[in-house]
């Protein structure tokens, strides 16, 4: 695995550094090097934009009147409202869709006006609107249509609604075709042409909040606003983090406030769905929790069964009836593992039959009635395991269904509008599609795609690389500077987890296997780096003296150093030089003993850092990304 740095600016980084001690983060001021250093890796060079990304507030957000398309679809909304017109909410089956019903509902009603929603089935129905779906709503009497997480390639879905007479607009959040949009009385898409939003990657979820943001704007007072915007800001956050998008600007103001507000649920779904997951503990939730816990019970109701259930978990008022439908879902969620473990065993044993298959460019891999509710999760598990763009393709007699992942240097969806005329109808973005082919097509495509990427990726773009943000030795790593990093949380998509290295640390132990694959280390600060004692001592972070009372200097600028880290300084024997850490590596066992790690080597460790807040257990933990012998 390759070993690469992102670009550093030291003296940009210097006086950013400067300039964060003047905006109370309430972190050590010895900290404040490295996370200035973080934020300009990140392109943050400025103290402005700085305390906007530490400190996300709701008034960070943008109005929703600067998306194209927004005062259209309010007008038509709040007509609605006030004629007591009943307004039917189209949405998706996944995480995003469905949370996307759930805060458009909820404001409508809130603002006294009368909503229904519609799920399509993924099996019986698949992705996307359907005219029969418009049509019995017409006949039903529904005069406005609003579509959350579809329809921005839904022209014949707009030409039906026009000719049974239902108004249409179209909030979406996935890219437009090279026909423009659909012919919708509204489009709110920050992706169109002409839309000069400013956060262009939000979520389905995350484009319907803004609609609902600006009807409770118009048709409620200020104080319920703030309220109400505060609450959805759960759901949305939850939807941000599932669909993978960049928790960047106004994303990163849904996912920090709306994470710190799932430490006190008040809906009764949400409460339930928190305690199915084992999380209900009053603490604030991470990204990873929620994208590794929280998304897949509420993605797999719409992949395994019928989606509106995740509509009715946010909705029902009773806590029992709530554990009912939470406890349902965590069902169909392990259904979801045991149906994807069995599909990612076929695909691995393709692999490994298929040399050709296994050597191309773009995976293509087709079975026969694999369950299409779990197709995109196993391409994601085939990209992070080969390292490969990937098409997972389940066949169901003359008629095959697809989803695709890809890598940061493939652009998914360009790929498969290179060969438009293989698909039945197919959409998504740069790292994420779903189609629908002949499965006659199918061969066709693997060749297609195959040659097509030969001519845009190289090797190297296929090789497993790592990124990291710089070099921490271990001495350096201290309770405080964790806090410091809490701030750059939540981590996520373009904001990963910083990732350190540090050279030639110190193995103390055998490596200790954890479940065949896993693997746990004990490691120390490089040599050279001990105190006076010569080998470090056992202890962890919980443990060490109080900080105050290492001896500090000061400065000229006036920041505080503690006089361990001055060069030849007799506090280097403090414990900072002197301890050893626990070091988990998820998946490495097999690297691990390929090296055949003895006590006393030498290693260099790609790492990140966090918190084990285990009563007895607890203090700094290594989570190493990769090991390698020092040279």
């Amino acid at each position: 695995m390759r070993w690469i740095s992102k670009p550093a600016n030291a003296p940009k980084a210097r006086m950013l550094a400067v300039e964060l001690g003047d905006l109370n983060l309430k972190v050590a001021p010895a900290t404040l090097p490295v996370l200035a250093d973080l934020l300009v890796r990140r392109g943050i060079e400025e103290p402005e934009p700085a305390a906007r990304f530490l400190s996300p507030q709701l008034s960070h957000l943008h109005d929703p009147l600067q998306m194209s398309g927004m005062k259209s679809a309010l007008d038509r909304l709040e007509a609605a409202v006030e004629r007591k017109e009943k307004v039917l909410i189209y949405g998706d089956y996944d995480v995003d869709g469905t949370s996307a019903i759930v805060i458009l509902k909820t404001a409508i009603e809130l603002s006294g006006g009368t909503a229904d929603f519609h799920v399509p089935h993924r099996i019986r129905e698949g992705y996307g609107m359907r005219d029969e779906v418009i049509e019995r709503a017409a006949a039903e009497g529904v005069r406005l249509i609003i579509s959350v997480d579809t329809g921005i390639r839904a022209f014949a879905a707009a030409d039906t609604a026009r000719r049974t007479g239902v108004d249409l607009i179209v909030t979406d959040h996935h890219l437009p075709g090279h026909d423009g949009v659909p012919q919708a009385l509204a489009v709110v898409n920050p992706n169109q042409e002409g839309c000069d939003y400013p956060c262009k990657y939000l979520c389905g979820a995350g484009v319907a909040f803004k609609l609902a943001q600006g009807l409770m704007q118009r048709r409620l007072d200020a104080k319920d606003q703030s309220r109400l915007l505060m609450s959805f800001m759960k759901v949305v956050a939850i939807a941000t983090i599932a669909d993978a998008v960049p928790l960047l600007g106004e994303n990163r103001v849904f996912a920090k406030l709306g994470l710190e507000g799932l430490r006190r649920p008040v809906n009764a779904g949400l409460k339930a769905l928190l305690e199915v997951a084992k999380l209900g503990d009053g603490r604030a939730l991470t990204a990873t929790e929620v994208a590794f816990r929280i998304a897949p019970r509420l993605n797999a109701a719409g992949r395994m069964d019928v989606a509106r259930d995740v509509v009715d978990l946010f909705s029902v008022k009773d806590m029992d009836r709530a554990r009912d439908i939470a406890g349902r879902l965590d069902q169909l969620n392990a259904e979801r593992q045991d149906e994807e473990r069995r599909i990612m065993e076929n695909i691995e044993r393709r692999l490994e039959e298929e040399p050709a298959l296994r050597e191309a460019y773009c995976v293509v891999v087709d079975g026969d009635g694999w369950h299409r509710g779990v197709i995109g999760i196993t391409a994601t598990r085939v990209v992070e395991r080969y390292g490969r763009p990937t098409l997972v393709i389940s066949r169901e007699g003359e008629e095959s269904h697809g989803s695709g992942r890809s890598l940061p240097a493939f652009h998914l969806l360009n790929a498969l509008e290179s060969c438009p005329e293989l698909f039945s109808r197919y959409g998504g973005h740069a790292h994420a599609v779903g189609f629908t082919l002949p499965s006659g097509n199918v061969q066709k495509l693997r060749e297609h795609l195959d040659t097509y990427a030969r001519a845009r990726l190289t090797l190297a773009d296929l090789e497993p690389q790592l990124e990291f943000d710089r070099e921490l030795p271990l001495d350096k790593v201290t309770p405080e500077l964790h806090r410091a990093l809490s701030l750059l949380e939540p981590f996520g998509m373009d904001n990963p987890e910083p990732v350190f290295t540090a050279r030639s640390v110190r193995l103390m132990t055998p490596p200790q296997a954890v479940k065949d694959k896993h693997v746990r280390l004990r490691v120390a600060p490089a040599p050279g780096r001990q105190g006076a004692g010569g080998a470090p001592a056992l202890l962890t972070p919980r443990c060490h003296p109080d900080s105050a009372a290492i001896p500090k200097r000061r400065t000229e600028e006036g920041i505080a150093i503690e006089a361990a880290e001055e060069p030849g300084s007799t506090a280097n024997s403090s414990w900072r030089s002197n301890i050893t850490f626990k070091a988990m590596g998820w998946g490495l066992k097999e690297s691990c003993d390929q090296l055949q790690l003895l006590a006393g080597d030498r290693l260099d460790i790609a790492y990140t850092l966090g918190m084990n807040d285990h009563p007895e257990f607890g203090g700094l933990e290594l989570t190493l990304r990769d090991v390698r012998r020092s040279s």
